[in-house]
């Protein structure tokens, strides 16, 4: 599938949160040992006050991608990279890579530090060919319990150096 070719990339605001809403729960409906959506109005506006989604929409409006960013000093922060289940495989989370790296660097951030599910293994090949390098582990954090509460997970963390 090709990318639309009026995309544009730009923070969200708090008027694209229902839109942006239905769009991550979409992209991270695979994620079918959590209970509930990835993610509710409440949950992104407070991850607005902490951070920015960078926001990737067409022509008409249409919210097809977003990653959260989030500035700590000389190390950035990158989660929640979604895409449309329509627009997968076809470069959009590369472009809202580079878009996020950008703006990192611009801020003069060294860094990007990403954590990824240990029960999502199909990712860390994937943000190795993003240039991300495992580097340690973390206890799983969330709001969401577990469909098996017999589960075991926990955080990969991954790096970028800039």
């Amino acid at each position: 599938m090709s990318q639309p070719s009026a995309l544009s990339i730009r923070p969200a605001t708090p008027a694209d949160i229902p839109p942006l809403v239905e769009m991550v729960n979409a992209a991270f409906s695979i994620e079918t040992f959590l209970e509930g959506q990835r993610t509710d109005a409440e949950r992104l506006a407070s991850t607005l006050q902490k951070g920015e989604i960078l926001l990737a929409e067409d022509a008409d409006g249409h919210v097809l991608g977003s990653v959260y960013i989030e500035f700590r000093g000389k190390r950035g922060y990158m989660g929640m990279l979604a895409v449309a289940p329509t627009q997968q495989g076809n470069g959009l989370a590369r472009r809202l890579l580079t878009v996020a790296e950008d703006l990192f660097r611009q801020k003069g951030c060294e860094a990007i530090d990403i954590s990824v599910l240990s029960l999502r293994p199909e990712l860390i090949p994937i943000y190795d060919r993003f240039g991300f390098k495992e580097c340690g582990t973390e206890e799983f954090r969330f709001a969401r319990t577990f469909r098996d509460q017999d589960a075991a997970c926990h955080c990969i963390l991954m790096a970028k150096e800039l």
